[in-house]
């Protein structure tokens, strides 16, 4: 007597849903990791252009005018807000020029917000910029 064996070629039902299970998973990870990519990029992009901001405020403040300490708001478009706050600003260790002329050193301190409330982003920005002392300067 001859029997004849038959032999199964192919995958079964178990091992088909188990390689898309595998395959989904591997996908989800896959788009998780892109979508990190994406988010670090756009916020990589959002502090370049807030730097971009605050140097052209920077560069251009009391370029024409005299520093004054004091703060000042503005903003740079619908989406960039701006905070500059000037102090004077003296060296540790350092007394003070008795000359009323003398240059006088100042901190500048800029913030360049943008989002709204709950995913407010700032940037600070600070410098030193030399002006004169107008503090005594008689008045007219």
């Amino acid at each position: 007597m001859i029997t004849s064996r038959r032999y199964a070629h192919g995958f079964s039902l178990l091992e088909v849903i188990a390689a898309i299970l595998l395959l989904a998973i591997t996908f989800a990870a896959l788009m998780e990791v892109a979508g990190g990519s994406i988010r670090l990029s756009q916020n990589a992009a959002e502090h370049s252009q807030a730097a971009l901001w605050a140097r052209t405020l920077l560069d251009t403040r009391f370029a024409l005018d005299p520093i004054q300490p004091g703060v000042s708001e503005g903003h740079f478009d619908d989406r960039y807000r701006w905070r500059l706050q000037v102090t004077p600003w003296q060296a540790p260790g350092v007394t003070p020029a008795a000359n009323a002329n003398a240059m006088q050193m100042f901190r500048l301190d800029l913030d360049v917000s943008w989002g709204s409330a709950p995913f407010e982003h700032t940037a600070r920005f600070s410098t030193l910029r030399i002006g004169s002392n107008t503090s005594a300067v008689p008045g007219p």
